[in-house]
């Protein structure tokens, strides 16, 4: 006698219940329907994303060649070291090393500050994936204060953590662009700066191994691919 009632209970209350928004995603880092800043902002991050994809191939073979272009083009660590090597054998100067390396670094770096100024802790937290940073992060800021982000964004290409998660902690923690953007151009100037005193000082060896690097910069560059697709592979599974 109770089974029917309580049925009849479950199914009116499933009727009565509101229907889950399509939109609603927990993969994306907004709710509802996305406006045209989301859009254009989550396209700017897929973007980021598959240029350095696009480029992958030839930074094997640009770092002994061309590695001025490379550390323009990516900001990699190889191409800043090299290019300095380079310049300690009279084939360029450290002041052209230092400026390239500047953009380089830096292109696309408000656009994670402006994904924390949209979505908060949200993007923070898709940012971070399964680390500890994000969360980290967050707990800070509201425990001492914005005043935590400025050296953060300072001190962020020297953290062993993606720098797009504190990009975006200075962006939801109200930090202005104009700031962001001085810190992080000092930030990316003593990082460029370590580096390059690195590369200068190996000079001839550097270049020497610079140079063969691009000499097998294809197999070298099969390899880097092989490896990035079987790392987005593996990481699918692990989701799945």
């Amino acid at each position: 006698m109770t089974e029917e009632p309580t049925a009849a209970a479950a199914e009116l209350s499933a009727q009565q219940a509101p229907a889950r928004d399509p939109w609603d995603d927990p993969r994306l880092p907004w709710t509802g329907r996305p406006r045209r800043v989301d859009i254009l902002c989550w396209a700017g991050i897929t973007l980021s994303g598959m240029y350095y994809l696009a480029l992958l191939p030839f930074r094997a073979a640009l770092v002994g060649t061309h590695p001025v272009l490379l550390e323009l083009l990516n900001g990699s660590t190889e191409a800043i070291i090299s290019a300095a090597a380079f310049a300690r054998v009279g084939q360029g100067s450290l002041a052209v090393v230092l400026l390239a390396a500047i953009p380089g670094l830096m292109k696309f770096d408000l656009i994670y500050w402006w994904a924390g100024r949209l979505w908060g802790e949200r993007i923070i937290l898709l940012f971070s994936g399964r680390r500890k940073h994000g969360p980290k992060f967050i707990a800070r800021v509201h425990r001492w204060g914005r005043w935590f982000t400025w050296p953060a964004v300072v001190i962020t290409p020297f953290l062993p953590l993606p720098n797009a998660i504190v990009y975006a902690v200075a962006g939801w923690a109200g930090m202005s662009w104009v700031t962001f953007l001085i810190l992080d151009a000092i930030g990316s100037l003593l990082w460029a700066g370590m580096l390059a005193g690195l590369g200068y000082a190996l000079g001839h060896h550097a270049v020497v191994v610079a140079q063969a690097i691009s000499r097998y910069g294809l197999y070298v560059s099969i390899a880097l691919v092989v490896l990035v697709v079987a790392g987005q592979m593996r990481a699918a599974r692990m989701q799945r």
